[in-house]
């Protein structure tokens, strides 16, 4: 088992330092430049439609655009957020912050193409509601159904069973620590109230999501807030120190300038999982009347993700000076200890129920991306599921996370993590590959969106006929057979 640990440790050093880093910038670049800077001249409208879509009331199955974006948030923002930041500034020193605010400026850009793609491409499911994403637009858009399935069972098993395993020894271990709770108790508990979640369906988990994010997000960015008035003078000092380092590094960063630049991109990158191919399956289920609004929705969940909640543990770390660079404290000891300089002994225990709001939330929105996709088999006789697995594959996938909840609760997960990391790395690839196919479409949504605002319509509608080419188009008002 190690050699097999070395081995894909090996591989995704490779994948992820030389070709997926350099495909997501590169692609978002591009996207920023095709896009005339959306993540800019759109940024009022964004925050708008997220503000307008919170409490819309939905019939049926229907799912705002709200509770899509709380969806996708809540897979987003995980314990990576307040471990991986502490972990990137002890590893690259400040300096790596600045790296990861502007690789999810790129990110906005591929984010909106990708999302504005996945509500193109989406299909009605009935009763107002709708699902899609990659593998959706790869099968209907680019009749390319071997590519769909790899791509269906890669994210199922990455995000819906991996993912959920790792969340959950964080939520149980968080749980020991603060209040001594036994691994067995919290791990039987998570497990039930998963199960209570997500076998009620899709729509039960976007209100779920609608309550628990704002709240999740509220609660620590208040924290954090409360950390930045009490060492209000320090601020100015600690960004100049972000911009400073960012180009000329502390000389116990080893490696200097390109760890600094490496790990402030590779903490955006994992953080905000612009083009990766994940959040694009919770834009799809949004209903609406034009396919950007969800596209520019989610496009500023990469904004949230990283420049606010990120940063907010970034700026805990960083004015109550509790990190060395380079030293051996890091990861969510640091930023427990960050805490505890502020809040005394009630440290731990404000940080375990926010890691556990963390760290559930993402445990319902990975599995979500799961259920997506695990769709595109149900009741598939194709071959590549056994017929009684393809007639039952939702619950039996259902059951197989809460098993994996259970089993994540006391597994050693190094190898599970990395094995995962790997996955992802495929999943990058080949949902690139289709958007880099099909990103024009986008753009055409967009400028379609741009032009009827000018003119002073309050809500564009769309209209399927600006495309040249209505392959797979299904869920606004065309059916192509």
């Amino acid at each position: 088992m190690e050699a097999l640990h070395g081995v894909i440790n090996d591989i995704n050093s490779f994948l992820w330092t030389y070709i997926i880093i350099i495909a997501l910038i590169g692609s978002g670049v591009v996207y920023t430049l095709r896009t005339k800077f959306v993540q800019v001249r759109l940024l009022g409208e964004m925050f708008k439609l997220i503000v307008g879509s919170a409490g819309a009331k939905t019939s049926g199955n229907e799912i705002s655009g709200f509770q899509a974006f709380c969806v996708s948030t809540a897979s987003r923002v995980g314990v990576g957020n307040i471990a991986g930041v502490a972990i990137a500034i002890v590893t690259g020193g400040p300096g790596a912050v600045f790296w990861m605010w502007l690789i999810a400026f790129i990110g906005c850009a591929t984010g909106f193409v990708e999302s504005t793609l996945a509500q193109i491409y989406k299909l009605p499911k009935g009763e107002g509601s709708f699902h899609g994403g990659p593998a959706y637009y790869m099968k209907n858009a680019l009749h390319m159904p071997g590519l769909a399935k790899l791509f269906a069972i890669l994210i199922s098993v990455t995000f819906g069973l991996i993912y959920v395993s790792v969340q959950a020894n964080t939520i149980v271990g968080a749980v020991e620590t603060a209040f001594g709770i036994d691994h067995a108790i919290t791990a039987v508990a998570v497990a039930a109230l998963t199960a209570a979640v997500i076998f009620g369906g899709a729509t039960r988990i976007a209100k779920f999501t609608e309550m628990l994010v704002p709240s999740m997000a509220g609660l620590y960015l208040l924290s954090a807030c409360i950390i930045i008035v009490m060492h209000i003078d320090q601020v100015p000092a600690m960004f100049a120190l972000i911009i400073h380092d960012a180009f000329n590094p502390q000389a116990a960063v080893g490696g200097g300038f390109a760890t600094v630049f490496m790990t402030g991109v590779r903490r955006g990158l994992f953080s905000n999982e612009a083009g990766e191919g994940s959040v694009p399956n919770a834009a799809a289920t949004a209903s609406g009347k034009h396919p950007v609004r969800q596209g520019l929705i989610q496009s500023a969940g990469v904004y949230v993700d990283t420049w606010f909640v990120c940063s907010a543990t970034a700026f805990s770390v960083l004015l109550t000076g509790q990190y060395v660079v380079g030293g051996e404290l890091t990861g969510v000891s640091l930023v427990q200890m960050s805490l505890a300089s502020v809040y005394g002994t009630y440290a731990p225990h404000v940080l375990a129920v926010i890691v556990f709001l963390f760290a559930f939330s993402s445990v319902v929105g990975n599995y979500y991306y799961g259920e997506i996709n695990i769709a595109f088999f149900e009741g598939d006789e194709s071959g590549v599921l056994p017929s009684v697995i393809a007639r039952n594959a939702m619950n039996i996938f259902r059951l197989g996370v809460v098993a994996m909840v259970l089993v994540g609760s006391f597994a050693e997960l190094g190898l599970i993590w990395d094995s995962a990391d790997l996955f992802m790395g495929f999943l990058c690839l080949t949902n690139l590959y289709a958007v880099a196919r099909l990103g024009r479409y986008a753009f055409l949504a967009l400028d379609d969106y741009v032009a009827q605002k000018n003119r002073g319509v309050a809500e564009p509608v769309f209209d399927p006929n600006i495309m040249p080419d209505l392959e797979g188009v299904h869920a606004w008002g065309v059916d192509k057979k």
